[in-house]
């Protein structure tokens, strides 16, 4: 995951210096450039190459996702069997569960499919006479995210921990992002900028 960090930034440096070689007048090297995007490279870039992207927010990914944020979908309580908390992730198709203690809404820990397997299945123990909180990952373990945090921050914190689901906490829980959320915001970012890019070339501006 390291490596796409360094790939997006490689992107966003790309269409920097597509939009420099145009107004520059070297147009000729614009094939030149878009190649790159064919052989991306792990090349760094600098902070302010990465405007377009730190204007984007673990919100507005959120936002993306559709449906209610802080149902009972997305948590489940300490004393659950795994097996309950399990079912839930499969009806849903999701990966993780924020754990909550039974008439709260405070974050307490987080279970998923990874601790599942590895200390449900690895062991051989019973997902029906397992509590969740007996394999869940404890609160002052867990790392977390505001609304406010920039998905390049959100992003590098996932793949620094080599996590795919992180919370998002803002004095409750109002949400989890994924690893593939954060991925396709930054996708669609960049295809934007690649539109505007292409249209300033024809002249469509």
């Amino acid at each position: 995951m390291q490596g796409l960090v360094r790939a997006v930034r490689s992107c966003q440096e790309t269409i920097k210096d597509a939009n420099l070689q145009h107004v520059h007048g070297g147009a000729s090297d614009l094939g030149k450039i878009f190649s790159r995007f064919r052989r991306v490279t792990f090349s760094r870039s600098s902070p302010e190459q990465l405007k377009g992207l730190e204007n984007v927010t673990v919100a507005e990914v959120l936002m993306t996702k559709g449906g209610e944020k802080t149902g009972s979908w997305l948590w489940c309580h300490t004393d659950d069997a795994v097996i309950d908390a399990v079912k839930n992730m499969a009806v849903h198709d999701i990966g993780s569960l924020v754990v909550v203690k039974p008439g709260e809404k405070h974050l307490t820990g987080i279970v998923t499919e990874r601790d599942y397997s590895r200390k449900i299945i690895a062991p051989g123990r019973s997902p029906i006479y397992t509590r969740v909180d007996e394999i869940m990952t404890a609160k002052d373990k867990v790392l977390t995210v505001t609304s406010d945090t920039n998905i390049l921050q959100a992003m590098q914190l996932m793949t620094d921990n080599r996590i795919r689901h992180i919370p998002v906490v803002d004095g409750r829980i109002v949400g989890m992002i994924s690893i593939v959320d954060v991925v396709r915001a930054v996708v669609e970012q960049q295809s934007g900028e690649l539109k505007q890019l292409n249209q300033f070339i024809r002249g469509d501006y």
